[in-house]
């Protein structure tokens, strides 16, 4: 008998129908023998409405209120799927984050996990029940307030609880097949991976990969967690991720033909992110760390920054930020705030970019892969207003209407697609 945490997203309980289909599947694993924990996340585009409506009455809604707001959203869909698990005749027993022992950090809206308790968890699998809890939220015991984990939260309580409870296995529920060399919704002939490590599915998620979120990878590889990621209406093989990784790369018989497709694995894209310009900033010592520390302070991630060589020194350059948009409201408001302290010019906002991420293996080193890349692109008249290159990714910016054009043109450069 094997212990199985199940995590379920936002499409696979958008309605009562998929609600009951999910128990059922539970069910099955339940009377299979095994012990079965479920991790959901909110009905459908439920955050994303609960979000309008606060925005609708503050643009900068309090961080504290917006968790208390958010976290209601998880917790219906998980009494809602205990309901439709009871009602097939195998006990169910749901528990909030706080419930379950799931204790974060203080960060409001993205919070992070400290310490999983599950001791209630426990004592209900030992009762015979399946048990819910409901993802994207936890508890501060300082604070004594009820906190978020960020999107993708609902994958990082169902991994942190199967990394707590020891579980054989988590099985991440998605509306694809698996993870894929590039979204098969942008890209036809886009491969199914059968296994990635961990590494990898890291970078994947960082640069816009949908089907895990980057933090639940970190947790995962921290704790050795294996990670399968399923799809929720059927019964194909997924995607295994774990600390092996043997066998990465597409699935099926043929092996890589040339030494670039050995080093890809994967394109990834991201539509999330928004460029925000501060032009006029003063050159000298402390002044960037002192306008990165306004940002910080209010809670704003920065994922790049390219800042403009001044030349002489002692004149003013620009500094240009890619955040997430959702952060776009709260650095605008930080930074005007601030603005006779830091001394810049003005701030330019567009939300109109996109990302688009190469991941695979010694990207720098192997000769002739940057310049591929840059070919790539420049061949479907795709401009780049920036670029960055790691070992494992090379990610850069263009126009958001032209991101899915880039993606299929590198998938394609590489010969990542099926034969």
């Amino acid at each position: 008998m094997a212990l199985i945490v199940q995590k379920y997203g936002g499409s696979s309980v958008r309605d009562t129908e998929r609600i009951r289909r999910v128990a059922e599947r539970v069910v099955s694993a339940r009377q299979d023998g095994h012990d079965v924990v479920v991790v959901v996340s909110a009905m459908g585009d439920t955050t994303d409405e609960l979000l309008e409506l606060a925005r609708h009455l503050s643009p900068v809604p309090p961080s504290r209120e917006l968790d208390m707001l958010l976290t209601a959203g998880e917790r219906i869909s998980n009494a809602l799927t205990a309901m439709a698990i009871d009602a097939l005749g195998t006990a169910a027993y749901s528990l909030s984050g706080d419930q379950a022992g799931v204790f974060t950090t203080a960060a409001h809206g993205r919070a992070l996990i400290t310490e999983v308790s599950p001791h209630r968890v426990r004592q209900a699998l030992d009762r015979g029940s399946v048990v819910l809890v409901a993802g994207f939220q936890g508890f501060n015991r300082e604070t004594e307030d009820i906190t978020t984990l960020g999107r993708g939260g609902s994958d990082t309580t169902a991994i942190a609880l199967a990394a707590a409870l020891k579980a054989d296995v988590c099985e991440i529920y998605t509306d694809v097949d698996g993870v894929f060399t590039a979204d098969p919704r942008i890209v036809p002939d886009a491969r199914r991976l059968d296994r990635l490590s961990y590494e990898t599915m890291e970078e994947m998620a960082a640069s816009g990969a949908k089907v895990l979120a980057p933090r639940s990878v970190e947790f995962a590889r921290r704790y050795g967690v294996t990670v399968h990621v399923r799809p929720a209406h059927g019964t194909g093989p997924g995607t295994v991720v774990s600390g092996e990784g043997r066998g990465e790369g597409p699935s099926g018989d043929q092996p890589p033909s040339a030494e670039t497709r050995s080093a890809v694995t994967a394109v990834a894209h991201d539509l999330s992110g928004a460029e925000l310009t501060v032009s006029g900033v003063p050159d000298g010592p402390g002044t960037t760390a002192a306008l990165f520390r306004v940002l910080a302070d209010a809670g704003v991630d920065v994922d790049t920054a390219v800042q403009q060589t001044v030349r002489p020194p002692g004149r003013c350059g620009d500094l240009t930020l890619v955040l997430p948009e959702l952060d776009g409201a709260a650095a605008l408001a930080a930074l005007r705030e601030h603005h006779a302290e830091l001394g810049f010019g003005d701030l330019r906002y567009d939300a109109s970019i996109g990302k688009v991420s190469l991941i695979g293996t010694g990207m720098r080193s192997r000769a002739g892969v940057i310049a591929r890349f840059c070919e790539a692109l420049s061949a479907t008249d795709v401009n780049i207003t920036a670029i960055s290159t790691a070992e494992s990714r090379i990610s850069v910016l263009c126009r958001a209407d032209r991101l899915h054009d880039a993606v299929r043109a590198l998938h394609a450069a590489f010969r990542l697609g099926t034969e």
